[in-house]
């Protein structure tokens, strides 16, 4: 991405304009992901949890969802059980932000070892999908 003045406030959207190639190549191979398990390592994150979103979407995400800070309740995760439902990428509408929502609480009132090891299975079998996909 190229240095804007919207990163704080614009999710980046398909055919960006700040979105370099390589970028592109990071995002579609999900190797952007990488660096937040420095995250995880330094405990500021979880592999399994809530998507962390941008500080401008969690506000605004409140004005639709009043609970909306209930996700705030444990660490953000790489991957979560939105996340393998099909809540993926940008929030584009008041039900994605919802249906996010409801497996984001979901999980935070089932949370189990057992839970994180099948959503991180799942995470992974959709990856090496993808992955196989582009390789074709």
């Amino acid at each position: 991405m190229f240095v804007n003045e919207e990163a704080d406030e614009r999710q980046a959207e398909e055919n960006d304009e700040r979105i370099t190639r390589i970028g592109k190549f990071l995002r579609k191979s999900n190797i952007d992901e990488l660096p937040q398990l420095l995250n995880v390592l330094l405990g500021d994150m979880s592999l399994v949890g809530p998507r962390p979103h941008m500080l401008s979407d969690c506000t605004r995400f409140s004005f639709v969802v009043s609970a909306y800070p209930f996700r705030s309740l444990v660490k953000p995760g790489i991957t979560g059980l939105a996340q393998i439902k099909g809540y993926r990428g940008p929030a584009k509408d008041y039900e994605s932000i919802v249906n996010r929502y409801y497996w984001d609480a979901v999980y935070i009132r089932k949370a189990s070892l057992w839970l994180d090891a099948k959503i991180a299975g799942q995470t992974i079998a959709h990856c090496l999908k993808n992955l196989s996909k582009r390789q074709r």
